[in-house]
């Protein structure tokens, strides 16, 4: 009877392959080792490759589980919420001033739009530019914590962009209350962890 993994892990790439048979064996069924087992050999796969890729391997594994082991709780991720909350809402009002001394448009309609651009305009500006900048917002200086990439790494301009327009995502403020990272972090693949992860 042929094993129901063969078909799955003939279709692995040779580095996949030997994860699964070195690091991750583990993580596997006895029935898929046996498969990925039959695979690599069926390949011919060259076994001085095996302690290069097991190496890497671990490293990777070693670099994830100390990420993970840092990431915050919600508790943080509120506090650091309400403080870059009153934070943007008082650059936003100095914004606002300012420019009311020099633009008083008497439509109440450009009087709304004005209002609306420079709500969205700061909050992206906020998040972005500290962000980019430092890895934190004020609420992350406060509870010592900052951004990274799923392995631990700074993120990049992108990740980060993604990450704050996707904090305008309608519930993502309540997604923590149900998961450590929420859907700004999900869907920009990064994590808040404590500060002094390397």
């Amino acid at each position: 009877m042929e094993n129901e993994f063969a078909k799955v892990m003939s279709e692995r790439t040779n580095e996949e392959l030997i994860k699964i048979v070195t690091v991750e064996r583990g993580s596997y069924n006895p029935t898929a080792i046996e498969a990925a087992d039959a695979e690599v050999e069926k390949r011919n796969i060259d076994t001085s490759e095996f302690e290069k890729i097991r190496e890497k391997a671990t490293a990777e594994k070693e670099q994830k589980e100390k990420v993970d082991s840092n990431v915050v709780g919600s508790g943080i991720r509120f506090v650091n919420f309400l403080i870059d909350f009153i934070v943007w809402l008082v650059l936003a009002f100095i914004i606002s001033f300012i420019i009311g001394l020099f633009v008083q448009p008497t439509d109440q309609g450009m009087i709304s739009l004005i209002g609306y651009i420079l709500i969205f305009g700061t909050f992206i500006a906020y998040y972005a530019v500290m962000e980019i900048k430092f890895q934190k917002t004020v609420g992350k200086f406060v509870t010592k914590t900052k951004v990274v990439k799923m392995n631990g790494e700074k993120p990049t301009d992108g990740d980060i962009i993604t990450r704050t327009f996707c904090r305008l995502i309608p519930f993502d403020r309540l997604s923590f209350l149900f998961v450590k990272n929420g859907i700004h972090d999900f869907l920009s693949k990064t994590k808040v962890v404590k500060d002094n992860v390397e």
